[in-house]
Order: C-alpha cells, then structure tokens, then sequence
C-alpha cells in the first residue's frame, strides 16, 4: 500500500486506543506519521502552534467522542473557531466505541467530520477511508 497521508493525527485518552491506531496506521503504510495526543485541548494547542506551517498540520484527524474534559464534539466547537488555513487542511473522521445513535446523527450534522468509524481501528476501516472523503 502506497502513503495516503505525511501526517495523521489520533485524537483519544485511551492508551491502548492511541497505540493500537499507530500501529494500524505504521504497519499499514497509512502515513508517513501519527501524531498521538491525549486529550482534545493538547489537539487545538498542537494545532495553533503550526496554524502557519501548513505542512506540519495533520492531513486527517481521528478524534474519539467520549474523553474527560473536553469531548469530541467539545472539540468541534472549539475547531470551528480556528483559522481558515487549518480548517481547510484537515479532515476529521470520528473514532469511538460508541453505539449512541445520536452520536452518529450529531457527527453527520457536522460539516467538519467526514465520516464515523466504530474503535478498534484496524486495516479494512483504513482501506476504506476514502469512501467516506472526498480529496
């Protein structure tokens, strides 16, 4: 498999979570990085240190829904008031354990989000990440 991405961000607490989509997205050829961040506030931080480095800003986000403090619709809000130049160059794709119908419904309402995958992430969901985007 060819790279898809340079840079692919994983956005969740969950330990085994983050280290199970790194491996999947390394072992898979996905991108050429992952970027692994515990909490969606380290995530908007990362991403304003680089809002003029377009080429660091991560090509794909993979935020999990359910985290303490902020969650991932906490972080969409948050996304929304970034600047243009970060907007345009991410896309974020949902990542969670959750089976919350309307969870699914909120995520699709959301013009940030590209599409919704249940946890673990694993080589078929990366294979068909394209269904879902667009480039």
């Amino acid at each position: 498999m060819k790279l898809m991405y340079k840079k692919v961000m994983v956005i969740d607490d969950n330990d085994i979570d983050r280290y199970i989509a790194e491996t999947v997205i390394e072992k898979n050829s996905f991108a050429q990085k992952a970027v692994c961040i515990e909490t969606a506030k380290e995530a908007l931080n990362y991403l304003v240190s680089f809002e003029s480095m377009l080429e660091e800003l991560p090509e794909l986000i993979f935020l999990d829904i359910n985290m303490p403090e902020m969650n991932g619709f906490d972080f969409l809000e948050e996304y929304e008031k970034l600047s243009e130049n970060i907007k345009k160059n991410c896309i974020i794709m949902m990542l969670t354990t959750s089976l919350n119908e309307n969870d699914r419904l909120l995520a699709s309402e959301n013009k940030y989000v590209f599409g919704f995958l249940n946890k673990p992430l694993d080589r078929d969901k990366i294979n068909n990440i394209n269904t879902f985007i667009q480039r």
